[in-house]
């Protein structure tokens, strides 16, 4: 790179006490380059000390997510290019194990809500404590901003408790038309069929076997896999709630969405 060459003709220079024109000579530099400082030195320094606390916060998070947030939650203007060479620099690029390109006939795309509460998606997850025991979260997103409306945390999450931490998001969000979910038995009980019934909400269940057409809420749960749950080992269930409840706030208020065009899931409200 031109600035270590720079440095270590420099280096050179004071080492064996020789004319700068001899320097530029054997380095194959000019004496304007040799001379040269750069003038945003200091914006330089901000964006590295920005890549690297982001980077240290979301180990996660590449340099298209760091970008999006500089640009698109904080505000600044920077280049791109600029960016990537500082975020080379630091070394901070993360491996990326290639995809398997998988052959599909004709995939139908998932339709996009256009407003919010027409339809959200729910799911389970699992996970386990630092004394072996296991745990479950359950999951709820609006699928028309990808955001993350609840992540309940407890040992089981059986049929009532899943109608009461709805009831909670209805009471601050709004009734839904539709819920889309798979085919749990927690979801398939009489009981949320009532309750939904009562509530006028409509459940829409997907084909068994079939994760594809719960995308939205399979795509949030894989982001909360790597970005929450396998960075962290829980010793309560309360710690984990806390842990996820902070996630939560993050994924909807900072962490850019590439499908929201690099925007966190509530500036998609406000876009």
């Amino acid at each position: 790179m031109p600035s270590s060459v720079k440095k270590v003709a420099n280096e050179a220079k004071n080492k064996h006490q020789l004319p700068v024109s001899f320097v530029c000579k054997c380095f194959n530099i000019s004496r304007s380059s040799y001379y040269y400082q750069p003038k945003l030195s200091d914006e330089n320094a901000m964006i590295a000390n920005y890549l690297i606390r982001l980077t240290q916060t979301h180990k996660l998070w590449g340099f298209k997510l760091c970008y999006l947030y500089l640009r698109n939650v904080k505000g600044y203007k920077f280049n791109h290019k600029r960016v990537y060479r500082i975020y080379r620099e630091l070394e901070l690029n993360l491996r990326i194990k290639p995809k398997r390109r998988i052959k599909r006939n004709q995939p139908e795309a998932l339709s996009v809500p256009t407003s919010i509460n027409q339809m959200w998606s729910m799911d389970f997850m699992s996970d386990s404590l630092t004394d072996g025991r296991s745990i479950r979260t359950f999951n709820v997103v609006d699928d028309h901003n990808r955001e993350g409306l609840n992540i309940d945390v407890d040992l089981s999450l059986p049929t009532r408790r899943v109608i009461q931490s709805l009831e909670r998001l209805l009471e601050w969000r709004g009734k839904p038309k539709a819920i889309r979910c798979d085919n749990g038995p927690e979801y398939i009980s009489q009981a949320l069929r009532d309750w939904a019934q009562a509530t006028g909400i409509e459940i829409k269940y997907i084909q068994p076997g079939k994760p594809t057409q719960n995308a939205y809420i399979e795509r949030f749960n894989r982001t909360v896999r790597q970005e929450c749950l396998n960075l962290h080992l829980f010793d309560s269930v309360e710690q984990a709630q806390d842990i996820t409840t902070q996630w939560l706030w993050i994924y909807n208020n900072e962490r850019p969405h590439f499908a929201l065009g690099g925007v966190p899931p509530r500036q998609k409200l406000i876009a």
